[in-house]
């Protein structure tokens, strides 16, 4: 029997994307110099971890979890404990290898409460991994040893042996150990995508009666899925340690896990690049926009709402859609519209941000006087004037949407039917 092998083509396309993505993690420290810049972007490589393994429970099981912070906060605790254990020389392991220690925490309590949690699908599913954070949180006030209390515990990535002159003091040195993690971490997980396990993942997530009839257990499914998630999860919170060097509650609280859920959601959980665009959402949001406003969680709040109704795929959805224009030549023809759109909406939001600020001002910091500064211009939050103005550019903005709205959605639908009348046609040939 002669035996034939077969040649699969390059995916040049695909080598391209990874090449460029490590490029991107390589070079963009490079394009800054502050190191307000470079822990910013530590903190992405962190939360890309972090959602991406969320996404594996969410967007590829379709199991909505609610103490996804418990396996990223764990393996952080564990972690800090491992890095003391270092630095009092108790622990022969080099400082790089810590998120390791995180992501097998992070696995051994997933194996632990996952066997728990994934017995039970959906509503229930939500409910007990909800109910085991609470557990978790409340825990870490009852065990000060382990969570050291209100403080938290600190540790030094400045321990043991220098090598190569690399001593994870200066924050670029740590940047570049989250970039390796990240970057092995993202390709680990697509690469899990590919599995069968991945495959039959998608599968329990769309139809497990029909999953069940071939005859696959579909919690074993789950749960081995849960573990995997775990260890990555783990390996965030591992990096969040050695990048904070202080573990405190909140890494286990629900605050955290809720910011999972939303971020992964607004990126798009069902693309894997979508909680990516979450990921680096959610730094930007914490980190610059609660600079801005005190009001910022209210904003967010919004944007979340205004996702789930018009854009429920995120916005690595709305980005795959217009691809698909591009794709067949029609993204010019909307461009205009789209302008319109983003001016108009942009002027709308604008009045409606003025007033958002000036309750802010009158309810948190009235002490301070009856005016605020928005956007370069002075509003009196007891007048009646600035209260009018911020009315008539809402009243503006929202008019003006409508009707660039209406007119997008007919150049929408006339795109949609060339493009369905050239699949057809190409289909014909």
């Amino acid at each position: 029997m002669s035996t034939v092998y077969q040649f699969k083509p390059l995916n040049v396309a695909r080598w391209l994307i990874w090449g460029l993505f490590a490029l991107v993690l390589a070079l963009v420290p490079m394009l800054v110099s502050s190191s307000l810049a470079i822990t910013i972007l530590s903190q992405m490589g962190i939360a890309i971890i972090a959602c991406l393994s969320y996404n594996m429970l969410l967007g590829q099981g379709g199991m909505l979890s609610f103490g996804h912070a418990v396996y990223t906060g764990l393996g952080s605790f564990m972690a800090i404990h491992a890095l003391n254990s270092i630095t009092n020389g108790s622990l022969p392991l080099p400082v790089s290898a810590l998120p390791l220690v995180g992501g097998l925490a992070g696995m051994g309590f997933a194996v632990l409460f996952g066997y728990v949690t994934t017995r039970k699908a959906g509503t229930t599913f939500a409910m007990i991994t909800m109910g085991l954070g609470e557990l978790v949180y409340a825990m870490s006030n009852m065990v000060p040893e382990f969570f050291g209390g209100e403080g938290g515990v600190s540790g030094n990535r400045v321990a043991g042996q220098a090598f190569m002159g690399i001593t994870y003091g200066p924050p670029i040195q740590v940047y570049y150990l989250i970039a390796l993690y990240t970057f092995v971490a993202v390709a680990a997980m697509f690469a899990f995508t590919r599995t069968p396990l991945g495959r039959m993942l998608n599968a329990v997530r769309d139809n497990p009666e029909r999953v069940e009839f071939v005859g696959y257990n579909t919690q074993r499914v789950r749960y081995m899925a849960f573990i995997i998630a775990g260890f990555f999860a783990g390996i965030s919170g591992g990096l969040g340690a050695l990048n904070f060097e202080i573990v405190t509650a909140e890494v286990v609280g629900a605050g955290r896990s809720g910011a999972y859920l939303l971020f992964t959601f607004l990126g798009g959980a069902t693309f894997f690049f979508g909680p990516i665009i979450g990921a680096v959402l959610m730094v930007l949001a914490f980190v610059l926009l609660s600079e801005f406003t005190k009001a910022w969680l209210l904003y967010l709040g919004l944007i979340f709402l205004f996702m789930v109704m018009y854009a429920p795929g995120g916005i690595a959805s709305l980005l795959m859609m217009n691809l698909r224009l591009a794709a067949f030549g029609k993204l010019r023809q909307l461009w205009v519209s789209y302008l319109a759109l983003a001016v108009t909406a942009l002027l709308a939001l604008i009045g409606a941000a003025g007033m958002v600020e000036m309750v802010y001002h009158l309810q948190m910091a009235g002490a301070d006087g009856n005016t605020v500064r928005f956007m370069g211009v002075v509003l009196d939050a007891t007048g009646l004037n600035s209260w009018f103005g911020c009315a008539f550019v809402i009243l503006t903005g929202s008019g003006l949407f409508e009707l660039c709205r209406r007119q997008f959605n007919k150049e929408w639908g006339t795109i949609q039917e060339e493009i369905e009348k050239e699949i057809k046609r190409r289909a014909e040939l």
